[in-house]
C-alpha cells in the first residue's frame, strides 16, 4: 500500500511468553517478575571475573615466588657443599701430598720436613674452617680427624728426632719400622676419611643438582597444567556467560521477555549486565503497554468518526418513529402502535451493535486464546470497519475457501492485526476503489492465508524494507503513528506466523498474514494463559 502508518513497536516487545497476560495488568506482572529476578541476582554472594582474575595471577605469583624460594636454598645449598667440597679437597690434597712425602724419605730418606710442612697446611685448613666442616662430619669424625693428625704428625717428628739422632743402632731399626707401619695406619685414616667426605659432598651437589633439575620440570609442568586449567575455568565461565546472554538475546528478540533469573549461586559482572537487561525489560513492557495501548485508541478514534456518521441514521430513525407514536398515538391501531415500537426496538439494537463492536475492540481484557475461525473474524473484522469503507467509497470483496481448518490465537488481537491492515488498504486507495480479502490455505502445510489486497498507489522498492520497522510512516503529519504495522508484526510473530507484503509502484499492494492451523480438538477449551 502507497501508505503505511500505523506500524508500531517492534515486534520483539509484542511477543511475550505465553503464559504472561498482553493486558496492561499482564504488563505489570511482568515488571513485578523483572523486579523479583533482579532481586534474586543480587541476593547471592559476590565472586566477580575481576577477583577470579586477580586471584588467578595471585595464586601463579605465590607459586612462582614459592618455587623461586626453594631453588634459591637450593642454590645456596650446592653453593655451600661446592664450598664444603673445595675445603675437603684442599685438605686431601695436603694429605696425600704428605703422604707422598712420607713414602719418599722411606725410599730416599728425604722430604720429611716437606711432610711435616704438609700435615700443619692441612691441620691450618681443618682447623680455619672447622665451623664448617662440623657441619659434614658426623661424632665419629670428630672425635677421629683431630687425634690421628696429632698422632701422624707427631710420628713424623719422632722419625725427624731417630734421623738426629743418627746411631743407626738396630733398636733405632726396628723403631723406626713401627713408626713407619704407624704412620701408614693413620696416614691411610687421614686420607680414606677425607676421599669419603670428598665422595659424600660430591654426592650431595649431585643430588642438589638433580633436585634443582626436578623442581624447574615440575614447577614447569604444574604451572603448564594450572594455566591450561584456569584458563579452561575462566573462558568456560566467560564463554559460557556470552552465549547464555545470546540465548537471552536472541529470546528477548523473538519476543520472550522473561526476565533473566540467577543460574549460579554467586553473582559477577554478568549479573550487572543481567539486571540491566531486566531493567531493559522493565522498560520495554511499560512502554510496550502504553504504545499499544494507545495505538489501538488511536484506531478507535479512526473508528468513531465512522460510528458517529451510522449512528446517526438509527437514531434519526428512532426519533421521527417516537414522535409519530407520541403525537399520532389516539389514532393508531394496535397493530401499527407495535409495528412503531419494534422498528425503536430494531434501531436501537442497530445503535448498541455498532457501539458494542466499537467497545469490544477498545476494551482492554486479557489474552485468551482458543480455536478461531478466521471467515467469521475476517467478516467481524470488515463489520467493524463497514463505516469507513461507507464513508470512503471503497468496494470490499471478500471470499473464503470452504471447510478451512481453524487456527489457534486470540480473537481480540488477531482482529487488530486484520483492521490495521483494512485501515491501511482503505487509505492506500482512491475513492470509489476496491480492496480484495482473501481467505484460503497457504502454500506452507498446515497453515492458513490471509491476503488484503489494494489497487493503490503502491510502496516505493527503496521504503518497503522499512515498513515494519517502529515509528516508520508515509503518512502526513499527524496522521500516523507508525506503529500499526510494527505491533502487528509483534501479533502474527506470538502467534507462530508472519506477514509478507508484496507491492508494486503503481499497481497496488498485497499483505499476507499466514497462520498455523490449531492441532487441538475445536471443543476442547484451553485453561486462561
Amino acid at each position: 500500500m502507497a501508505e503505511v502508518a500505523m506500524d508500531s513497536l517492534n515486534s520483539s516487545e509484542d511477543a511475550e511468553q505465553p503464559e504472561m497476560e498482553k493486558t496492561l495488568e499482564g504488563h505489570y506482572e511482568h515488571i513485578k517478575a523483572a523486579e523479583s529476578a533482579c532481586r534474586a541476582l543480587m541476593s547471592r554472594r559476590r565472586f566477580s571475573l575481576r577477583l577470579q582474575i586477580y586471584l588467578g595471577f595471585f595464586l601463579t605469583f605465590l607459586f612462582a615466588v614459592g618455587v623461586a624460594a626453594i631453588l634459591l636454598v637450593t642454590m645456596y645449598q650446592v653453593e655451600d657443599k661446592l664450598r664444603i667440597l673445595e675445603i675437603v679437597n684442599d685438605y686431601v690434597i695436603e694429605i696425600q701430598q704428605a703422604r707422598r712425602f712420607e713414602k719418599n724419605y722411606f725410599l730416599y730418606g728425604t722430604n720429611l720436613s716437606d711432610a711435616l710442612e704438609n700435615v700443619y697446611k692441612a691441620r691450618a685448613i681443618f682447623e680455619s674452617n672447622e665451623e664448617e666442616l662440623q657441619s659434614i662430619l658426623s661424632k665419629d669424625g670428630r672425635n677421629m680427624v683431630p687425634p690421628n693428625m696429632d698422632r701422624y704428625e707427631n710420628l713424623l717428628k719422632q722419625l725427624g728426632e731417630l734421623e738426629r739422632g743418627g746411631q743407626g743402632t738396630i733398636a733405632d731399626t726396628s723403631q723406626k719400622k713401627d713408626i713407619e707401619l704407624e704412620l701408614r695406619k693413620y696416614g691411610q685414616q687421614l686420607v680414606s676419611f677425607a676421599q669419603d667426605l670428598t665422595n659424600r659432598e660430591k654426592t650431595a651437589v649431585s643430588k642438589a643438582l638433580a633436585r634443582s633439575r626436578a623442581i624447574h620440570i615440575y614447577s614447569l609442568v604444574f604451572l603448564l597444567i594450572f594455566i591450561v586449567f584456569y584458563a579452561y575455568l575462566l573462558g568456560s565461565r566467560i564463554l559460557g556467560s556470552i552465549d547464555r546472554f545470546a540465548v537471552y538475546a536472541r529470546r528477548i528478540a523473538s519476543g520472550d521477555f522473561t526476565p533473566i533469573t540467577p543460574s549460579k549461586p554467586f553473582r559477577d559482572e554478568f549479573t550487572d549486565l543481567a539486571i540491566a537487561i531486566n531493567h531493559m525489560i522493565q522498560e520495554l513492557e511499560s512502554r510496550e503497554a502504553v504504545l499499544i495501548q494507545s495505538h489501538k485508541m488511536r484506531a478507535v478514534g479512526t473508528l468513531t468518526a465512522g460510528v458517529a456518521h451510522e449512528l446517526n441514521n438509527p437514531l434519526n430513525n428512532i426519533t421521527l418513529t417516537a414522535h409519530m407514536l407520541l403525537e399520532d398515538y389516539p389514532q393508531l391501531s394496535d397493530d401499527e402502535r407495535k409495528d412503531m415500537v419494534q422498528d425503536v426496538v430494531d434501531e436501537a439494537g442497530r445503535s448498541k451493535k455498532i457501539i458494542g463492536n466499537l467497545l469490544d475492540f477498545a476494551r482492554e481484557s486479557s489474552s485468551q486464546l482458543e480455536p478461531l475461525d478466521l471467515k467469521q473474524l475476517l467478516q467481524d473484522t470488515i463489520s467493524l470497519a463497514f463505516n469507513q469503507i461507507k464513508l470512503s467509497g471503497i468496494r470490499i470483496e471478500f471470499h473464503a475457501t470452504d471447510n478451512l481448518p481453524r487456527v489457534h490465537g486470540d480473537s481480540q488481537q488477531l482482529r487488530q492485526v486484520f483492521l490495521n491492515l483494512i485501515l491501511n488498504a482503505i487509505d492506500a486507495s482512491k475513492k470509489g476503489g476496491k480492496i480484495h480479502i482473501l481467505v484460503l490455505p497457504a502454500d506452507e502445510p498446515n497453515y492458513v492465508a490471509v491476503k488484503v489486497m489494494d489497487f493503490g498507489a503502491g510502496i516505493p522498492e527503496h521504503i518497503l524494507n522499512s515498513i515494519f520497522d517502529p515509528f516508520f510512516t508515509t503518512k502526513g503529519q499527524g496522521k500516523g503513528t507508525g506503529l500499526g504495522l510494527s505491533v502487528s508484526q509483534g501479533i502474527v510473530a506470538k502467534h507462530g506466523g508472519r506477514i509478507r507484503v508484496s507491492s508494486r509502484e503503481g499497481h497496488g499492494s498485497t499483505f499476507t498474514v499466514t497462520l498455523p492451523v490449531t492441532t487441538i480438538p475445536a471443543e476442547f477449551t484451553p485453561p486462561k494463559l
